[in-house]
């Protein structure tokens, strides 16, 4: 309890480190679309899964959790984890 300021003093929450949290910038740098803020976050955490983040990828991911608030009164909580072992050879079959 209340090891969070270890874990930043560490720099273990950005790249390099065990965690990275928000390698997209978060929803200040999206603009934050009304509505809309849960499915970026939905988008950003599969291309990650997928490997398909650009020069915001995270090496390895292979959990993403996604936490969203909308207006106070519904909150949601996901982990994600890929479900095919290679992604790019199903959609090079579509």
């Amino acid at each position: 309890v209340g090891g969070g300021k270890d874990l930043v003093d560490s720099n273990q929450n950005t790249y390099g480190g065990k965690y990275v949290i928000n390698p997209s910038g978060g929803l200040l740098s999206k603009g934050h679309p009304l509505g809309a803020t849960g499915l970026a976050q939905c988008a950003e955490l599969n291309w990650q899964l997928r490997g398909m983040a650009g020069p915001r990828q995270v090496p390895g991911a292979k959990y993403v959790l996604q936490h969203n608030i909308g207006l106070g009164g519904a909150v949601v909580v996901a982990i994600y984890t890929l479900g095919f072992p290679n992604p790019s050879q199903i959609v090079s079959k579509l």
